[in-house]
């Protein structure tokens, strides 16, 4: 692909939203799978940027599907879970230039601690942002959503605890940040048909998954990202924010329906 390809208009109601975690320049190995250097965030954006796309919120996206508000012709969300001081100290220049927003999605009860929940996944805990780095982001136009209190597996969870980690994240939020707030994403992306109810009844209006493919038509509590990883290359991401897969999902995907006819 040429670096002045342009990518096609999206389809009605289609939309690539975007998942990040971490932005770092010096990825920790152990997460590097999740983590993106600046210098590949660079290059994607301004990718994005020349290729046409254009950020939308999930007030955007709300207004779209429930009110038939106009998206951009290429609407692209771009979000970020988790909070990590080295993303929001990196990440926000880089949109800002290019015109782009996006979403940060915090632990609240872990503001300016560390994402102790990664110890028994991965075996690190990386510094994450406090309320005055909220609040910044914030300012300079970014919004900040919920990815609950401690961050659990919330279909795994007494559905009282669930209940409480959508509450108490979404009240801290909005005592800290001084406004509504109505954008969740679902830790671990787990979800099932209780903790969607218990998101609706905490007051939210989006939730995003780790449900892999473009958003559609789907419940707004449901919706499925695009993931983006380190080990990506810009090739990778371009194929994934056109086609929905990397050129390697692609072919994955056949040698798998390939398997299964043989096996007829």
């Amino acid at each position: 692909m040429s670096g002045n390809v342009e990518a096609p208009r999206s389809r009605p109601g289609r939309v690539p939203i975007l998942m990040y975690h971490a932005v770092s320049p010096v990825p920790d190995p152990r997460f590097s799978k999740y983590t993106v250097t600046p210098a590949a965030f660079l290059a994607q954006i301004r990718w994005l940027a020349r290729a046409g796309f254009h950020t939308i919120t999930p007030d955007d996206l709300v207004a779209a599907r429930t009110r038939g508000a106009a998206l951009p012709p290429r609407p692209v969300m771009i979000t970020f879970d988790d909070g990590f001081r080295d993303t929001a100290h990196d990440a926000p220049p880089i949109l800002a230039a290019h015109g782009f927003r996006a979403v940060f999605y915090l632990v609240t009860g872990l503001a300016a601690a560390t994402s102790r929940w990664m110890v028994p996944e991965v075996g690190v805990e990386l510094p994450l942002i406090g309320w005055d780095e909220a609040r910044t982001l914030e300012t300079d136009g970014f919004i900040c959503g919920s990815h609950s209190v401690t961050h659990p597996r919330l279909a795994r969870v007494p559905l009282d605890d669930c209940r409480r980690e959508l509450h108490d994240s979404r009240r801290s939020l909005e005592d800290a940040l001084g406004r509504a707030v109505t954008d969740l994403a679902y830790p671990f992306g787990s979800h099932d048909d209780h903790v969607v109810e218990a998101a609706q009844e905490a007051g939210y209006l989006t939730a995003v998954t780790t449900e892999e493919g473009f958003s559609t038509d789907e419940p707004m509590l449901r919706l499925r990202r695009l993931p983006v990883e380190g080990r990506d290359s810009l090739l990778d991401f371009r194929f994934r924010v056109l086609t929905g897969r990397t050129p390697g999902g692609w072919w994955q995907l056949a040698r798998e329906r390939l398997s299964l006819r043989h096996e007829r």
